[in-house]
């Protein structure tokens, strides 16, 4: 493993604008903490709106030329950025680990994920493509074509710094928008690695500008205000996601926006009790349980609700708690202090309904934002650990007593990004899935998340979707022109 220091001075700390590593217009820097220890690891770039607008007059100044460039040519830019990506994994996985807290085996299976987005679209840059038609009066001919949308902003969370910039980069590459990107500015540092190797590997200056700031809303104002812009791609909140979609709409931006979730996972009585015990520590405790795909509410039968529960807190008892860099462990910080209080008031508030703690509960006593895997049973229906997004390591697990009633608590929630279904029925799993209200679906298995898969939710989890065939659409206008014969 590379040590700390060298990893931290190996990544820039600049902006990145024109093909440039910059200093903000302000020459102002903000601070990077480890949420392992609390401690600032490095200060990077703090972009303000002047420089935004640097980012989208280099996007402008590039467009045309860029939209122009050989689609087999954008797609081995993809290619050699995936190649270097995997070269580098113990580099960026250390990196990653010191900025966002989750355990370093875990960063270095993000870091394949996140590369796959650019293999993945690095195919999808030649397979852009129109159509023919015969018009149904048979008087002329139809034709559609599919051109890049143009200059992009896209905006990253802290949770996966960098699958969520790969996932969004790749496409706009392979549809051949340029763009400015926004990362989180609790994890930043990720994406500008990323960034340098995609300079390395040959991608035209203009394409990809890069802001680190730590006022986004003020930042990128300007952006939105801007008519150049014409497409915005947003991971977070949905409270945030509601103000961007405001500001989206003065100038009618396409959008994209992968918003919070609140995921239902269900266990029904003829389930794989084991299986769906392993596949529910796989969906709430991967990256530390600070995921929209991350299960928040599971609902079990009630013939079955105390041994998953016991098995579950059993399971959970057993995961190293530590600093991600750590040897053997397996759940790491919490990002920041406000993610604690958070957690604290919604596992306060859940044991003061009636809910019953069977492990954990408690935060560590030691530096840096360290929280117990918890599980809470009998937890009430109006506990507000059921109805908010938890972003933490806790289990709150609630009974149902008929397939019906299970769907109704499943689908009583105003998000609907994915849920998760135990069962060993075929057809109820066909009549619960149809039935579920969700963009994604995990059916016996606790993950989702494939680069080949369409990613995204309904209500208020989104509009849009990324990965899969389905990603580069969001980066391409459709023309259709009508020629007479």
């Amino acid at each position: 493993m590379i040590s700390e220091q060298d990893v931290i001075k190996q990544v820039p700390k600049k902006l990145f604008i024109d093909g440039q590593w910059t200093t903000s217009t302000s020459n102002t820097t903000f601070e990077v903490q480890d949420p392992a220890t609390g401690k600032s690891l490095c200060e990077v770039a703090d972009g303000n709106d002047q420089d935004a607008l640097l980012a989208l007059d280099a996007c402008e100044r590039a467009q045309k030329s860029w939209s122009k460039y050989p689609p087999r040519q954008r797609g081995e830019i993809l290619r050699h950025g995936y190649e270097q990506i995997i070269e580098r994994s113990d580099y960026l996985a250390t990196l990653m680990t010191l900025e966002m807290g989750k355990p370093f085996q875990e960063s270095k299976a993000e870091i394949v994920y996140a590369a796959e987005f650019f293999r993945w679209f690095s195919e999808e840059a030649v397979r852009i493509d129109g159509r023919f038609a015969v018009a149904p009066n048979g008087n002329g001919r139809l034709l559609t074509m599919r051109q890049p949308v143009g200059p992009s902003l896209l905006i990253t969370p802290w949770n996966f710094p960098l699958a969520m910039a790969t996932r969004k980069m790749g496409p706009a590459i392979a549809a051949g928008c340029t763009m400015v990107v926004k990362p989180a500015s609790l994890t930043p540092l990720c994406t500008l690695a990323v960034t340098q190797i995609l300079q390395e590997v040959g991608l035209p200056e203009g394409v990809l500008n890069v802001i680190t700031t730590s006022s986004s809303s003020k930042t990128t104002k300007v952006l939105f205000d801007d008519p150049r812009l014409r497409k915005m791609s947003f991971t977070g909140s949905t409270e945030v996601g509601r103000t961007l979609m405001s500001a989206a709409s003065k100038n009618v931006l396409k959008i994209s926006m992968e918003l919070g979730g609140n995921a239902p996972f269900l266990v029904f009585e003829d389930a794989d009790l084991d299986a769906a015990v392993e596949g529910a520590v796989i969906a709430k405790m991967r990256n530390i349980g600070q995921a929209c795909t991350a299960a928040n509410r599971f609902h079990v039968a009630s013939s079955i609700a105390k041994e998953f529960s016991e098995k579950l807190a059993q399971r959970l008892e057993t995961m190293k708690v530590g600093g991600g860099l750590e040897d053997g462990v397996e759940v790491g910080p919490l990002i920041n202090q406000d993610a604690i209080d958070k957690t604290k008031s919604l596992v306060e508030d859940a044991i003061g309904k009636g809910g019953q703690v069977l492990t954990g509960a408690k935060q560590l006593d030691r530096g840096g934002y360290f929280y117990q895997p918890t599980v809470i049973s009998n937890v009430a229906r109006d506990a507000k650990v059921l109805q908010e997004e938890i972003f933490a390591p806790v289990a709150p697990i609630v009974s149902f007593d008929s397939e019906q009633q299970a769907i109704e608590m499943a689908n009583d929630t105003p998000f609907g990004l994915v849920a998760y279904v135990f069962t060993k029925d075929l057809e109820r799993s066909f009549r619960v899935a149809e039935e579920l209200q969700v963009g994604m679906l995990g059916l016996n298995q606790g993950m989702v998340s494939n680069p080949a898969a369409p990613f995204g939710g309904v209500k208020l989890s989104g509009i849009g979707r990324e990965g899969g065939y389905e990603g580069i659409d969001e980066y391409l206008e459709t023309k259709y022109i009508a020629m007479k014969i």
